[in-house]
């Protein structure tokens, strides 16, 4: 397990995690990329404990995904089955496990204040976060030239990542309210998201 998530995490990250992934017996699988998700927990019908991370994150976003996962086993745990999923207890939970994280050896400096100030109040998805979720795509892989809704100029046309087209519209508040041209529908983008802008 060490060389593997030697590969994913930060290098001072590996041993804590580690000691959570066996103080609470984590079955973790590194699986290809979801588009819809980070991460999952579920708990298995022997009882087990089985969590999933995506292979393709960077290892600033797969330390914080992993965290998350294992929150919600041991928030389950701690509290019950009857508790929201991303509420309060969760929310303690997650802020408790990521404590020794939060850490100049564990984050580059441009990031470390962006990740203490999410974790005064996380998000079910770090994504919500638009500063946070900027700073750390810039540790991503860059496979194609994408742009984010806020770059691109209001009426441009972009795609996302389901083939789905969209003319982004003004701004609402935190988010871009933008028309899918297919059915004229209107639907909310956060600032971050990564489109492939066609024509602006």
């Amino acid at each position: 397990m060490l060389k593997t998530l030697e590969k994913y995490l930060p290098e001072r990250a590996v041993a804590l995690c580690i000691t959570l992934i066996k103080d609470y017996s984590v079955n973790l699988k590194i699986v290809n990329q979801r588009v819809t998700r980070h991460g999952d927990y579920r708990r298995l019908p022997d009882g087990s404990h089985k969590i999933t991370v995506n292979a393709s994150l960077n290892k600033y976003r797969f330390l914080i995904t992993l965290v998350h996962e294992i929150a919600h086993l041991v928030a389950f745990e701690k509290f019950g089955r009857q508790i929201k999923p991303h509420g309060l207890e969760w929310k303690r939970t997650f802020q408790g496990l990521m404590l020794p994280f939060i850490h100049p050896d564990v984050f580059p400096n441009k990031v470390l204040p962006l990740v203490a100030n999410h974790f005064r109040n996380p998000s079910a998805s770090s994504d919500t976060d638009a500063r946070l979720s900027l700073a750390l795509k810039q540790y991503d892989e860059q496979l194609k030239e994408n742009s984010y809704v806020f770059e691109i100029p209001i009426g441009s046309i972009f795609r996302i990542h389901n083939g789905r087209i969209f003319k982004k519209g003004n701004r609402k508040i935190k988010r871009y309210e933008c028309s899918e041209l297919a059915t004229g529908k209107m639907y909310l983008f956060q600032p971050n998201a990564e489109v492939e802008l066609i024509k602006d």
